[in-house]
């Protein structure tokens, strides 16, 4: 059995911390469903020493010069880039996606600590016109420290996207990933230290989930909530956050509906779809899952899913010959198996897969349901696996109306040749990211985030450094 390759700790004020006593959380290999490595929490202690390391943080690293954050920022992408295949794997071992996934993920995250390093160096503030002698002004400044918490899905750039706009912005920043997916956070961390970024500045603790959210953010040392999970936990961070009316940035569920048209290219948009609905074995906010489809498409479209998705090989994210890994812990499959059972006892019907696989791991097959009637669970509570629904639609009004069904709004899809439905669909569907006869939407420059349920706030682009500055007028006579 292949080792896993990371070694966990906590960091905090710049030291590493093992077990000595502290509780600790099995780490579990999602392949084979067996314990890899120890990780320890931490204590009561451990987060007030991570609250005091950020709060002198703050303090010393909001006066360092834009272009000094961006060197560390720089030298730290420039690691992980070095150590792209010893990150990869260890995502791969904790996550289950396979390692071409993994490693492409690690790569997405260099990058994007690239456009903070630069973007940090272009917050501009403006002077307002007066009367002679006066001077008005516009600022803006860190907000503070940061609690940001982030989910299991995507390892190595979830953390990124918390660590990166935070001190790219002067802020410091707690970071607390998942206790299932410990080791990539871990070294990207470790490459921020190796980067020469103070060890105040960014501290990493794992623990209990609810009691570190609730000693965190009850501190009055903390000036911001950035979360990247589901919508309950999300709503149950915002009442926390409230009592200190602190700023925040919540990227929570999706349930991505998909529009697929009779004018599109049938044949990419299926190629297309198939790969990306089955990426992180549809662990994904933003997976395509409801594919409403026009009536004259609509039995191509379905005999071709079906195709291709019969075609995907399902086994250990480290054997290159896997095209979807297994799901990342034990409740992902049985919540899959319950959604499917719910869909076929109501007249769905089961086209591919439908049941788990696999010796010891949480192993659930790519599984295509069509005709799936709007009551079912699956049609109305996202699925987060290798699940995709598919429904006909008659209209335009008909498949906005879908769309627009749900109370979230993280992203959509759209396939069609016609300029002016493409208009009217980007105006209407009520989703933060729209994406248009092509299915990426995470770029470094462009906001990341959702409306309605799915959150509020954005991440990466000139508006994930925004989202860490709080505005201040200045008015002098």
């Amino acid at each position: 059995m292949t080792e896993y390759p990371a070694k966990l700790g906590l960091y905090i004020d710049g030291e590493w911390l093992a077990g000595d006593g502290r509780d600790v959380h099995h780490v579990l290999n999602p392949a084979t469903g067996g314990a890899q490595a120890d990780l320890p929490l931490a204590t009561t202690a451990d987060l007030d020493r991570a609250l005091d390391a950020a709060d002198r943080g703050f303090r010393e690293w909001r006066v360092v010069a834009p272009e000094a954050r961006a060197a560390i920022l720089t030298k730290a992408a420039a690691l992980i880039r070095e150590r792209a295949d010893h990150i990869a794997r260890v995502a791969t071992m904790e996550q289950g996606k396979p390692l071409a996934e993994a490693r492409g993920e690690v790569l997405a995250s260099a990058g994007l600590i690239d456009f903070h390093a630069a973007e940090g160096m272009r917050v501009y503030g403006r002077v307002l016109m007066r009367p002679a002698g006066m001077r008005s002004m516009v600022l803006h400044r860190p907000v503070g420290p940061v609690a940001a918490f982030c989910a299991w899905n995507f390892p190595a750039l979830n953390v990124v996207r918390k660590i990166a706009p935070a001190i790219a912005a002067g802020c410091s920043i707690i970071l607390k990933p998942s206790e299932e997916t410990p080791g990539s956070a871990v070294e990207v961390m470790r490459c921020f230290q190796d980067a020469g970024l103070p060890g105040n500045v960014a501290q990493l603790v794992f623990g209990v989930p609810d009691q570190v959210s609730r000693h965190l953010l009850a501190s009055p040392v903390t000036r911001k909530l950035s979360f990247t999970g589901s919508v309950p936990v999300g709503k149950h961070l915002m009442k926390l956050a409230a009592d200190t009316v602190m700023k925040m940035t919540m990227e929570l569920g999706g349930h991505s509906p998909v529009l697929v048209f009779d004018d599109c290219d049938l044949e990419k948009t299926l190629d297309t779809l198939v790969a990306h609905k089955f990426r992180n074995a549809g662990q994904v906010c933003v997976s395509p899952t409801r594919f409403h489809v026009q009536e004259g498409i609509y039995d191509r479209f379905v005999a071709g899913f079906a195709e291709r998705t019969n075609k995907l090989t399902v086994g250990s994210g480290l054997d290159a010959a896997s095209t979807m890994g297994p799901m990342a812990n034990q409740r992902r499959p049985e919540a899959i198996a319950a959604m499917v059972e719910d869909a076929r006892s109501i007249g769905a019907r089961m086209l591919v897969g439908g049941e788990a696989s696999g010796a010891g791991g949480f192993f659930y097959n790519p599984t295509v349901i069509a005709d799936v009637p709007l009551e079912a669970k699956a049609m109305n509570d996202e699925p987060f696996g290798p699940l995709a629904l598919i429904r006909p639609f008659a209209t335009d009004d008909d498949a906005i109306a879908e769309a627009n069904r749900l109370p979230y709004g993280l992203a959509a899809y759209c396939f069609t040749e016609n300029g002016r439905r493409q208009n009217l669909l980007s105006e209407t569907v009520e989703a933060g990211m729209v994406a248009i006869n092509q299915v990426r939407l995470t770029w470094p420059d462009a906001p990341f985030g959702g409306v309605k349920e799915s959150g509020f706030g954005s991440e990466d682009g000139p508006e994930g450094i925004m989202a860490h500055l709080v505005t201040k007028s200045v008015h002098i006579a």
